[in-house]
């Protein structure tokens, strides 16, 4: 199986280059071997490649700097996944691209469903959204995963923030309002090479029978105040710990350029349907993390 894994300098790229390495062949490309900003060159590096599978795992993830970057943000996860999935279906080829919790408005009570309306309130969301349509209107064997509040211990993760706030303040304020499902790297990572070698050898029929858009995240929900107390709780270095207190605040208390959805936990029910497969829970997923050997 050749595959072409576009996006690994990011923390779901690296892992998925681990995850996939026993499936086949792997070009792994991340800027500036390609700059999805240009549409052309990405064209030709496919064209080159002719693989069997395309992974996106690039992204504009700024939430906040979207708001003053709408036009990168646009190419990016807009305009680059149109032409990946252009290109794709050109060649036959499976495409897996990754989406967020970020489309939904976070007016739900309960996890969002795959036939839940989007309604991004920030640039951020609006431009995976638009990424969302371009694909689906291409067609083609195409997944579309959309995951929520994805973290690895590589980069500026929530789990890295707040095990760095440790180190630094007695007190900690998190946000109380915000809930979503946790969802660890190595998992989606895993389960996306998972579903590939279910494929075999007739992987892009099998696809193109169970292609289409899923929630694929942490099982369960919770909110960030909740979530830093179980990171601290498993801090593989509790002796540099000097948080002493963890306390609940609003999400009105810290000021952003974007507006987040306060509710974003997504329900997984159809992919565990179509493909058999549930990551595990937020909580057991964030002790693994926690506590996996070469994890940091």
């Amino acid at each position: 199986m050749q595959i072409l894994l576009l996006g690994i300098n990011g923390q779901l790229g690296w892992e998925l280059r681990r995850a996939l390495a026993t499936l086949g062949q792997v070009t792994a490309l991340d800027y500036p071997q390609i700059d999805l900003t240009r549409p052309e060159q990405a064209r030709r590096v496919i064209k080159r490649i002719k693989p069997q599978v395309i992974i996106n795992a690039t992204a504009y993830t700024s939430v906040d700097g979207a708001e003053s970057e709408a036009e990168v943000a646009l190419a990016i996860n807009r305009d680059a996944p149109g032409i990946i999935a252009e290109e794709a279906k050109a060649l036959g080829a499976v495409f897996i691209h990754y989406s967020t919790d970020y489309v939904f408005d976070g007016m739900k009570s309960e996890p969002y469903v795959e036939t839940d309306l989007p309604n991004p309130v920030n640039t951020y969301g609006q431009s995976k959204l638009a990424g969302e349509h371009e694909i689906t209107q291409i067609g083609g064997t195409y997944l579309i995963l959309r995951t929520s509040w994805l973290y690895s211990l590589r980069g500026e993760t929530f789990v890295n923030k707040v095990l760095k706030w440790s180190r630094q303040y007695e007190t900690l304020r998190i946000v109380e309002d915000q809930v979503g499902s946790p969802t660890w790297c190595r998992m989606l990572a895993e389960a996306t090479a998972q579903v590939l070698a279910m494929g075999g050898v007739e992987l892009v029929g099998w696809l193109a029978d169970r292609r289409g858009l899923y929630h694929l995240a942490g099982d369960g929900y919770v909110c960030r105040y909740r979530w830093a107390q179980e990171i601290l709780k498993y801090n593989p270095n509790p002796q540099e710990q000097v948080t002493r207190q963890v306390l609940p605040s609003l999400t009105s208390e810290f000021p952003t350029p974007a507006k987040r959805p306060l509710f974003s936990a997504l329900n997984c029910d159809r992919f565990y349907k179509t493909f058999g497969i549930r990551l595990p829970d937020w909580r057991d997923a964030l002790r693994l993390a926690l506590d996996y050997p070469g994890s940091q």
